[in-house]
């Protein structure tokens, strides 16, 4: 895995390379991505949709199922700090408590049950950019967050559907997001967030 984040003397790589250590031992980048691709999409078929609450240990429940065959540290908050390009993410000392500060606010907020179709969508936005600003993860965020909040929009009523967004708007979006600007995110929200059919 290529060090997208920028660190320097990465403890979660092998030596003198930037392809983290992984429980397959495998030394390439494109082989370790595709590996993880492979058995995230397997392992998420494991990830069983629960009723709230939506915590952070909820939050790291997901990683650790998404990357236990991969990483020993799934599930584990990262102990450096990352950043990527312009965008610096959580220090790692407050990664915690932010994370808790904000799951606490998605409790008062009921995890967004019961708001309108246009409510829900501005506060889907909101958390989905200031939960990516933790980045509590050495690797895997993306692919937890987004799981989790497939959850939280299940609970609500609705589907999310991630497959029609390019990669450039998501990265785009949350960039936006990361300077409080949710517009882009809710845009994109309306589009791939559907009303979910009721059983009969």
């Amino acid at each position: 895995m290529a060090d997208k984040y920028g660190t320097t003397h990465d403890p979660y790589t092998y030596e003198n390379s930037t392809v983290l250590v992984n429980k397959l031992n495998i030394n390439n980048e494109a082989v370790l991505e595709a590996a993880e691709r492979d058995l995230t999409t397997l392992a998420a078929m494991y990830v069983e949709f629960q009723l709230p609450p939506y915590d952070f240990i909820y939050l790291c429940s997901i990683h650790r199922i998404l990357f236990s065959d991969l990483f020993e540290w799934a599930g584990e908050l990262r102990t450096i700090d990352i950043s990527k390009g312009n965008t610096r993410f959580c220090n790692v000392a407050r990664i915690g408590k932010e994370a808790n500060n904000l799951f606490s606010m998605l409790e008062k907020d009921k995890y967004l049950v019961d708001l309108s179709f246009d409510e829900f969508l501005t506060k889907l936005a909101e958390y989905y950019c200031d939960i990516n600003v933790l980045h509590p993860f050495r690797e895997g965020n993306g692919r937890t967050q987004r799981l989790l909040f497939e959850h939280i929009a299940i609970n609500c009523g609705y589907n999310i559907n991630f497959s029609g967004i390019t990669s450039e708007q998501w990265v785009t979006a949350n960039i936006h997001g990361y300077h409080c600007n949710y517009a882009l995110m809710k845009e994109l929200f309306s589009v791939c967030v559907t009303k979910a059919e009721k059983r009969s």
